[in-house]
């Protein structure tokens, strides 16, 4: 490693600088490589079949996600399509509950304005805005991380942040790294149980804790579950909308559509929730709106 006063002595420090960001930025790349390799029997075994891991955890700091995937998709065009926020707008509207993103410019840098709210159609004045700071923390040609933040979240949640990391494997091959993280307050909390406790009692994560009696698989329930099913919908997203990019400008909406509502149909005890039709229609009509700043 350059040594901090040799390296300004004889570069500068703008240079130094970027000499640090690269090699931090090659540890990065390193490291996810290597959580490719410990992850390998995982992602060749399991639930999903395909080569996914879904990790979540509860703890003091909040609920959180951690999708690991091999993608067949070239690291070029995961890297210039998900490091550009406008292009994130398109990935988002996708999951059920967006109701409407638009990237815009702010005086402390670039936001990521997302409307969440329930799976059926609404006002956005019956939803929730979230500004996601967006950053893009590390930009490599074998690597790169963009993060989404806000300190307020929907219905009570706060620190709420999105990371996604990506590393260039075989030339067709991406491992990608999403992470979907979030604390909520006493009251959402607790809400949220009783809604898990009663009405929603239903609802599984993608975590097999056992077997029943009759052999069949112990799906995950609770706040963790909940976190499983949102980390998921957002990298069926993420894999939609890089599955249709090739598909013609005036077809690869609609394309993308298709592509998450099947995706999605492959776990129905986790995540169906409405009819093809219905989500087709919610969401053509919630993308034109977000054609139009609100």
């Amino acid at each position: 490693m350059v040594g901090p006063k040799r390296c300004l002595l004889a570069l500068g420090l703008a240079t130094c600088l970027g000499v640090a960001l690269a090699q931090t930025s090659s540890d990065a790349a390193q490291q996810l490589r290597t959580q490719r390799n410990t992850l390998n029997e995982q992602l060749q075994h399991n639930v999903f079949a395909r080569p996914l891991v879904l990790l979540s955890a509860e703890t003091a700091q909040g609920l959180r996600g951690d999708m690991y995937a091999l993608v067949a998709f070239p690291f070029a065009n995961v890297s210039s399509t998900l490091q550009d926020p406008q292009q994130w707008c398109e990935v988002m509207i996708l999951h059920l509950n967006t109701k409407y993103c638009r990237a815009t410019t702010s005086p402390q840098g670039m936001l990521v304005n997302l409307n969440i709210g329930s799976k059926t159609p609404q006002t956005l004045a019956q939803s929730t805005r979230v500004a996601l700071t967006y950053t893009v923390t590390a930009s490599q040609p074998d690597y790169f991380e963009v993060q989404l933040n806000a300190r307020d979240g929907p219905m009570g949640t706060h620190d709420y942040q999105m990371m996604l990391e990506a590393v260039a494997l075989a030339p067709n091959q991406t491992f990608l790294h999403l992470s979907y993280a979030y604390n909520a307050n006493l009251a959402a909390r607790l809400a949220m149980q009783t809604y898990l406790a009663t009405v929603g009692s239903h609802k599984l994560g993608f975590t097999v804790l056992g077997q029943s009696a009759d052999g069949q698989p112990v799906w995950i329930k609770g706040l963790r579950a909940v976190v499983e099913r949102n980390t998921m919908r957002y990298f069926l997203a993420i894999n939609s909308y890089l599955a249709t990019r090739q598909q013609p400008p005036a077809q690869r909406f609609e394309a993308s559509l298709q592509h998450w509502f099947s995706a999605s149909e492959t776990y129905p005890r986790q995540l169906h929730e409405i009819d093809r039709p219905t989500y087709l229609e919610m969401k053509r009509a919630e993308h034109l709106r977000q054609q139009t700043a609100q």
